[in-house]
């Protein structure tokens, strides 16, 4: 089974009929693939790394002082084995780190998902850790409007189709992650196998670290981290708005062997929690290619709504903090 693909970005801007028509094609068979040519600088992504690994080297006490359970909005630092994938034990430790906003106040009329609008928690041991990310937020928003509007010029339909739902108050997370070698020598899950359930992906890995493993006509083929570039994927909520024409993959994590570990950040480009995907009325021949909107691994449906969904997702994620922040939501959606 050959590599995942390649896409340039910069392509985009020196012959976009040929890039339009790559990008359909990959996204449609494939789902992932890497990314050149996006324009992030490189001393901006090795900072990142860097105070990735200088986060996880901090005494306990310094990472605890920012634990998720503390956050109703589930963010800061989850400890090692302390997130479910379809109910079984990721085997890792990460920071999670969404929009900077005021906590939304509770209503007759305000919804579930709105408790999930708030600020992160940010580690004063390294005051750096959030200069760092606020800016790759922003990096990193940048090329995900890019790749948005090109898929919809690449599907036949306005550029901006996408534009409302991610104009006013987007929520993006970043989650950055690092996974301790477990398996000895039998592979332990990372993260187990899943559909991304927002709309789209954009995955620094360490470079020449293996581990991520992405499903391709049956079998599961190694996506290694590469200097300089991302391994991008279609989330569930745009396989919804194309009918299933673009294809959330299946992928997977298998920890590193014992003795070893993996950095890596996925930042997840999202709408704002209010907005609705809009279903695309796809060319003819590109409809008649569509395949259908599948269910996630779980069988849920995908749901149109993305605060629900993402609310959905943090309440199966991470049960300790619900437990504590949002019972009534638990006792009510179980």
């Amino acid at each position: 089974m050959s590599a995942l693909p390649f896409i340039d970005l910069s392509q985009l801007d020196s012959d976009p009929e040929a890039f339009l028509a790559e990008l359909r094609r990959i996204t449609h068979e494939v789902g992932f693939f890497y990314l050149t040519g996006h324009g992030v600088p490189q001393e901006l992504i090795d900072q990142v790394l860097e105070v990735s690994r200088r986060f996880f080297a901090l005494p306990e006490a310094d990472k605890l002082a920012i634990e998720n359970v503390n956050s109703p909005q589930f963010r800061g630092y989850a400890r090692f084995g302390n997130e479910l994938t379809n109910g079984q034990t990721d085997w890792r430790e990460q920071v999670d780190i969404g929009p900077e906003r005021e906590p939304v106040p509770p209503g007759e009329d305000v919804p579930d998902f709105a408790r999930l609008e708030g600020p992160n928690q940010w580690p004063e041991a390294l005051p750096e850790f959030r200069t760092a990310f606020e800016r790759w937020h922003d990096e990193l928003h940048a090329v995900g409007l890019k790749l948005m509007r090109a898929w919809a010029s690449a599907l036949g339909v306005d550029s901006a189709v996408f534009d409302e739902a991610f104009a006013t108050a987007p929520f993006p997370l970043i989650k950055v992650v690092r996974y301790p070698g477990t398996s000895d020598p039998e592979p332990k899950q990372g993260v187990g196998a899943h559909r991304d359930g927002g709309v789209l992906t954009l995955l620094l890995v360490e470079p020449g670290k293996g581990g991520l493993q992405v499903e391709r006509d049956g079998e599961w083929v190694e996506a290694i981290g590469i200097e300089g570039t991302f391994i991008v994927n279609i989330g569930e909520m745009l396989e919804l708005a194309t009918g299933g024409y673009l294809k959330a993959t299946m992928h997977r994590v298998i920890s590193p062997p014992v003795g070893s570990e993996r950095i890596s950040v996925p930042f997840f480009f999202n709408p704002a929690l209010t907005a609705t995907m809009p279903t695309l009325e796809l060319p003819a021949e590109l409809a008649a290619r569509a395949r259908g909107v599948t269910a996630d691994p779980t069988d849920s449906p995908i749901l149109q709504l993305y605060g629900e969904n993402v609310l959905r997702y943090r309440l199966r994620a991470h049960p300790d903090v619900a437990e504590i922040h949002h019972p009534e939501l638990l006792a009510s959606r179980s």
